[in-house]
């Protein structure tokens, strides 16, 4: 079974020799699928769960609504991402000028791992009809990085600094619209 405080200890243990490392133990803990779930519980509410936080290193549980998407956004440092049930489908942006355009598309299945480096901008959509859930690892302090981030308006795609409660608030938001329309 996943044990969330031996996960932690290997990433800190890790996170010096970067993020080829971090994927590794990503990868062996989403091989593991009911293992991840069992250790982790079953999900109950979209969101995002911290784990672990420091300024090099932070771990969240990531809860995807079904059929949630979110808007196109970068982190300012690497990350990896496994995903343990359901699927998620990443869009890929690059830059252009004053506003961004689709670069290409990852979809990422149970058991897969996916790797984006400190430039990459995405958004992610969560294309199926129950919960998909995913272990994010980050290469620094995701809720407060040293160069802020940055999150673009899905229609106009227009930049903005990211707002973490934002992104929260989507996460709730999503849950309840799927809520509202599974009665």
């Amino acid at each position: 079974m996943f044990n969330k405080d031996r996960f932690i200890q290997d990433c800190l243990g890790a996170i010096s020799e970067g993020h080829e490392a971090i994927r590794e133990l990503v990868a062996e803990a989403v091989s593991d699928r009911v293992g991840m779930m069992a250790g982790l519980g079953e999900p109950e509410h979209a969101g995002l769960t911290p784990l672990y936080r420091s300024p090099d290193l932070t771990i969240i549980n990531f809860v995807w609504a079904p059929c949630m998407s979110l808007m196109p956004h970068n982190h300012q440092m690497f990350s990896v991402v496994g995903i343990y049930t359901g699927r998620e489908d990443n869009v890929f942006w690059k830059r252009t000028g004053m506003s961004i355009a689709a670069a290409g598309a990852k979809s990422l299945a149970a058991g897969e791992v996916a790797t984006l480096d400190r430039d990459a901008i995405h958004s992610v959509l969560n294309p199926i009809g129950k919960m998909t859930c995913a272990i994010h690892v980050y290469g620094g302090d995701f809720f407060a990085p040293p160069t802020p981030r940055s999150e673009w308006d899905h229609e106009t795609l227009t930049e903005q600094r990211w707002n973490v409660e934002h992104a929260k608030a989507l996460f709730r938001e999503a849950e309840a619209r799927f809520r509202a329309t599974a009665l």
